[in-house]
């Protein structure tokens, strides 16, 4: 099992990344609100990660923080909840967020997400609330109040382009995504875009 990795960010195209480990390049998949919190392409890195191992692949998700990647563990214990919808249900609010949904009920919020229909967001109020670490979030906050990082300098020249397609990624059908892109500033990065529009979606 690999738990951990430090070495340095080649590459980050959301959701996916690139860390250098002793000559190695690890590709892992992230939530955006971990991909936000990370440095620039040349930075140095450290991340906690959880593996897993499928017939056809084995899958490394990165995580910025030990809660996010136990939250990721819990969600995927849930019946019905796969890697792919708890990287997306992390991308949309982070751990403060969705512990505030399941203790207050609101099922409405969670639908918001892409793949978390009324019943899947029933599902996990009903499983997730007896399920959760008992940790303190002192520094954790909303997706909409997370600091944005740095521009790479790396990957294509399309910020909206790979936005869309990060978004459609995590489970958006295209149009949707066009549509919570549209009329946003055309000169922000992609990470910046993908941050808004969440905030957009999370807002209703």
């Amino acid at each position: 099992m690999i738990g951990r990795l430090r070495g340095t960010l080649l590459e980050k195209q959301p959701p996916w990344l690139v860390v250098d480990v002793a000559g190695v390049g690890y590709e892992l998949e992230a939530s955006m609100t971990t991909l936000m919190a990370l440095p620039g392409a040349g930075e140095p890195v450290s991340l906690y990660t959880h593996l897993t191992v499928r017939e056809d692949a084995h899958l490394l998700f990165g995580f910025a923080s030990e809660q996010e990647r136990a939250l990721f563990r819990a969600l995927i214990k849930v019946n019905g909840v796969g890697p792919k919808l708890a990287l997306a249900i992390l991308s949309g609010m982070d751990e403060t967020a969705f512990i505030r949904c399941v203790m207050e009920d609101d099922a409405k919020a969670l639908t918001r997400l892409p793949g978390v229909g009324k019943k899947t967001a029933e599902r996990l109020i009903v499983e997730m609330r007896d399920r959760f670490p008992h940790w303190e979030h002192p520094g954790a906050t909303d997706l909409a109040g997370a600091k944005p990082s740095p521009a790479t300098g790396q990957g294509r020249q399309d910020p909206l382009a790979d936005a869309e397609a990060a978004l459609v990624s995590l489970g958006y059908k295209p149009t949707e995504a066009a549509r919570m892109l549209s009329g946003l500033d055309e000169g922000l990065s992609t990470e910046a875009m993908i941050k808004a529009a969440l905030t957009r979606r999370m807002a209703g």
